[in-house]
């Protein structure tokens, strides 16, 4: 199996592999390309949390709104990088903060359903 960002991935073939050959897929997606990354492996992982909500279909929000950020203008990879930016937000602000409330959940997706093309566009101006 050869990854691409811009493409999805069959759910299945990428389900039955293991992490870390996601995660080396998506690595040696980003050297095809000639993307250069300053940390490869930490952005790799978020590609594969993200492939992976996407491949598990409506199990979360996160396959909708990929396609609504695509729908919206975004390529299929930076709509990958606009949700992974939300899931490590989440995470970040979980072990930084330490909210009492505890539901990541309801946070991802609360932050899930408010991202659009243009919020996720508007942090590069």
């Amino acid at each position: 199996m050869q990854y691409d960002a811009d493409k999805n991935p069959d759910a299945d073939t990428w389900l039955e592999l293991d992490e870390r050959e996601r995660i080396e897929l998506v690595i040696d997606y980003h050297r095809r390309t000639g993307v250069r990354l300053e940390s490869p492996e930490p952005h790799a992982i978020a590609h594969v949390v993200v492939e992976n909500q996407v491949a598990l279909g409506g199990a979360t929000r996160v396959p909708e709104t990929l396609y609504r950020l695509m729908d919206e203008g975004l390529d299929r990879h930076d709509a990958v990088h606009a949700v992974a930016s939300i899931l490590v937000s989440v995470m970040s602000a979980e072990v930084h903060e330490r909210d009492d409330d505890g539901d990541l959940t309801k946070e991802y997706n609360r932050k899930l359903t408010t991202l659009t093309a243009v919020s996720w566009r508007s942090q590069f101006k």
